[in-house]
Parts: C-alpha cells; structure tokens; sequence
C-alpha cells in the first residue's frame, strides 16, 4: 500500500504554462466546492494543513500542485457549484481544468469527489460524462462517510454503481470519511495503482 512520507505544495497555476514541468505521474482531485477536497488531501498526506480548509465554498481559483513523495503529485482542481464569481472566470476556470485534464499527458487518474449524503448532483454527472468522453480513467471517492449509517452508505454506494455501470472509465466507487479514516487503505492502494501505471479500465 503507498505510504505517504513528504508532502509539499508547489505551485498554484492560474494558466498551463505554470504547470510543473515534470514527468512526475499524477492524481487530480474534483469535485463540487465544499465536498471534502482539502480534507481529502490532508489525511491522505498525513497533514492538517497541506490544502487550505476554506469555510467560503469556492475559493480555490488555480491548479494546486502537491509534491508527494518526491515522486508524483497530487492536483486540487477548483471546486464548482458554489462558486460566487463573474460569468467570465467561471469560463476561464474551465478552460484552464479542460486543458490540463484532457492534454495532462502525466495525469493517470482523476479522482472526482461526491458528498455520500446526497445523490450525485447534475453538475457531477456531467463531469463523470465529460471524463467518459475523453476516455480518462476516474474513481468516485463517497465523502462524508461518518454523516450516515452504514446501511445508508451501503445503499448510496450501490446506486452510484448502478448509475456508472455503462461507463468504461469509471474505476471504482469509494465510501471515504477525512474524519474517521473509513476506507483510506484501499484508497491509497488505488492510487497507488493508478500513480504506478499498473491500473487498467
């Protein structure tokens, strides 16, 4: 199983010529503002205070680049949904996501974020439609694991399968909880197997 031992951030780019210049293997992390994307990162690291917590949904306007390991990197792509911003720059947010996901030559996985509390919002499954057409693998991480019961997480989890049955790319559906640790060795190990080129769709 991947154990994380460094962690650094290294650039927010506000455009692709900021993006590192590395063959480091990466994971890209999305998902509507306020799912859990900060805190994913953190206990996935190991540290409180890698990726910023912000209680302003939306604040993440860059591409954030962690360094982990001295090996790959971690991507905290800006969150959507929430967002208080102009038209114009939600716009050039998502020319700057679509470029990196879809040229990213080093991005293996992508792994897109849903609260467990809820079922997967329009603007979610459009993502999941969107990495589908463009043939990049993706794993659905459920957040929140500890806000429900077992058996309700259980049953989210089976409508969500049920829901990317027919979709090639999707890799695997994840029950996680930043709280509680639900679920954090098997999905550090797919990472691991995506980060490792070993991951197959």
């Amino acid at each position: 199983m991947l154990r994380i031992t460094t962690s650094e951030f290294i650039i927010g780019a506000a455009s692709p010529s900021q993006f590192p210049n590395t063959s480091f293997a990466e994971v890209a992390f999305a998902g509507r503002s306020n799912v859990g994307k900060s805190s994913l990162l953190n206990t996935l690291t190991g540290r409180n205070k890698l990726a910023k917590v912000s209680a302003t949904p939306g604040k993440t306007r860059q591409i954030n680049f962690f360094r982990v390991n001295a090996r790959f990197h971690f991507v905290d792509l800006p969150g959507y949904g929430y967002a208080k911003v102009a038209k114009t720059e939600r716009e050039e947010w998502g020319k700057l996501i679509d470029t990196y996901v879809r040229n990213r030559q080093q991005l293996r996985l992508i792994a897109s974020l849903v609260d467990i509390r809820h079922e997967p919002t329009a603007l979610d499954r459009e993502l999941f439609q969107y990495l589908e057409s463009i043939s990049r693998p993706f794993v659905v991480i459920l957040t929140k694991h500890d806000k429900i019961s077992a058996t309700q997480a259980e049953l989210r989890r089976q409508e969500v399968k049920t829901l990317l049955a027919d979709f090639r790319f999707c890799v695997d559906v994840i029950p996680f909880s930043s709280q509680t640790k639900h679920n954090l060795p098997a999905l550090l190990a797919t990472l691991e197997l995506w980060l490792k080129g070993k991951g197959e769709v």
